[in-house]
């Protein structure tokens, strides 16, 4: 059971969760002096409002908790970071399902606390009867997961850490894991995995984990895996370097996403493809007009080095693509253009095939976990024209997200691909702690569930 839920208490306090227009139509009063309460302390269901009736003895017995008009469905994350410790019961849904709920309550119940020497303490949440308690913790799990490998920082977590969370993963679930390291990469053609991540301490590594029954649908899963980016030889500034520990999220992602795949034996035989690197500066590192050869056999002219997570993904996504996937999707915090566009919460989406991008809004929709179809712009392919190779890797800054996933595709020939350009990142909302966060990791997850249960 996840550490934020509980399955049954002696004397779970109660939470009663309105919307302003389910408050401003409330009848009776949902508890004895409810109305007295929210009215002394100008409680009107506004998001991230909370009033907390005690006993005599000191412990809360109801709880009021404004979800403003709604539309956010982690706004129960404002209720669960902020409560103290002890056992809580939904009393009033404020029109919330209750996987909804469960999923903001971990959210705003998450701490990263692995270097705190106090660790965190956080309210439990009664499974009601009639729930299934271990899908809600296994996708509880499975997005903590993500967020500490996000929030980890680069010391601890190298592409030989990322390793060792991919082997961990294939014991827990009898999967199989092939490593390929250091020059290896050239002997088994990865010249760009090699080439981005030559420059660093610890080597680069492409990392293939298999599991399933090869006789179900194919599904491969590709995440970007830079564990620090420092920009290379076309270094960041100190203010962009700053949480370049998060540029491994898609890894992060495809991780948490392969634990539930496997977790709840998804009828699929997964791949999954993490090209893990540090991209670093040193007397080798890779050089803006460097041409380097890729995986597919396109070369691609180096016109910035910081533009180095679509060059370690074109390798992984030409080799996902060999084994004929069902289904190929990859996540990667690939641009600052794309929260430009769609800032910090939305997922920009990238596909071609129309019924796949359905099936992902709906599962947007059905899980409220918001993603953002983008065009993939063929005419925008012109700024990605090289006069000496076939390729540049940057298309400059007017619509890097989509000149990006653009450039990606050149390297797909999977029958159906999306991609997803996620930031992995939260500054602080209704209490819940910056740092590492998952990004379209549910509306993804509840496609496949959809695509693949029977």
């Amino acid at each position: 059971m996840h550490k934020s839920f509980i399955a049954k208490a002696a004397k779970p306090a109660a939470i009663h969760l309105f919307t302003v227009s389910g408050f401003d139509a409330l009848g009776d009063d949902p508890f004895p002096g409810a109305k007295a309460l929210a009215g002394g302390q100008g409680f009107s269901g506004a998001a991230g409002q909370l009033v907390i009736q005690a006993g005599k003895d000191g412990q809360v017995s109801h709880v009021l908790a404004g979800l403003g008009n709604g539309h956010d469905v982690l706004g129960v994350a404002a209720v669960s970071a902020k409560l103290p410790e002890g056992d809580y019961t939904i009393a009033a849904d404020g029109g919330l399902g209750f996987a909804q709920i469960a999923a903001g309550w971990a959210d705003g119940a998450y701490r990263f606390d692995r270097y705190l020497g106090e660790k965190a303490k956080p309210p439990r949440l009664m499974i009601p009867a009639g729930e299934d308690a271990e899908a809600l913790s296994r996708e509880a799990d499975a997005a903590a997961h993500l967020r500490d490998l996000v929030n980890t920082p680069a010391s601890d977590l190298g592409p030989e850490d990322l390793q060792a969370e991919l082997a961990a993963l294939a014991e827990q679930f009898g999967a199989s894991l092939k490593v390929i390291a250091g020059d290896d990469l050239l002997t088994e053609n990865y010249p760009l995995v090699h080439a981005v991540g030559r420059a660093a301490t610890f080597a680069p590594r492409f990392l293939e984990l298999e599991w399933g029954d090869p006789g179900h649908p194919k599904l491969a899963l590709v995440g970007k895996g830079v564990t620090f980016d420092s920009g290379g030889l076309n270094i960041k500034g100190g203010d962009g370097m700053r949480i370049m520990k998060k540029d491994m999220g898609g890894s992060a992602h495809v991780i948490a996403l392969s634990e539930l795949v496997m977790g709840s034996r998804l009828k699929v035989h997964l791949k999954l493809y993490v090209p893990a690197v540090e991209n670093a500066i040193a007397g080798n590192a890779f050089r803006p007009g460097d041409i380097l050869m890729s995986r597919k056999g396109l070369t691609v002219e180096i016109d910035n080095t910081d533009a180095e997570g679509r060059l370690i993904l074109a390798d992984a996504l030409a080799r996902a693509s060999e084994d004929d996937p069902d289904l190929l999707i990859d996540f990667a915090t690939l641009t600052g253009a794309a929260r430009v566009a769609l800032g910090q919460d939305l997922a920009p989406l990238y596909t071609d095939d129309e019924s796949l991008a359905a099936d992902v809004l709906a599962g947007s929709k059905a899980s409220g976990d918001p993603v953002w179809r983008m065009p993939l712009w063929d005419p925008y392919m012109s700024d990605l024209k090289s006069p000496i190779a076939d390729l540049v890797n940057s298309g400059g800054r007017q619509a890097g997200s989509i000149t990006a996933a653009l450039f990606l595709k050149q390297f797909v020939s999977a029958r159906s691909w999306a991609h997803l350009d996620v930031w992995a990142w939260r500054k602080g909302k209704y209490g819940r702690p910056e740092g590492g966060a998952p990004t379209g990791l549910r509306a993804v997850w509840t496609m496949l569930k959809a695509r693949y249960s029977a």
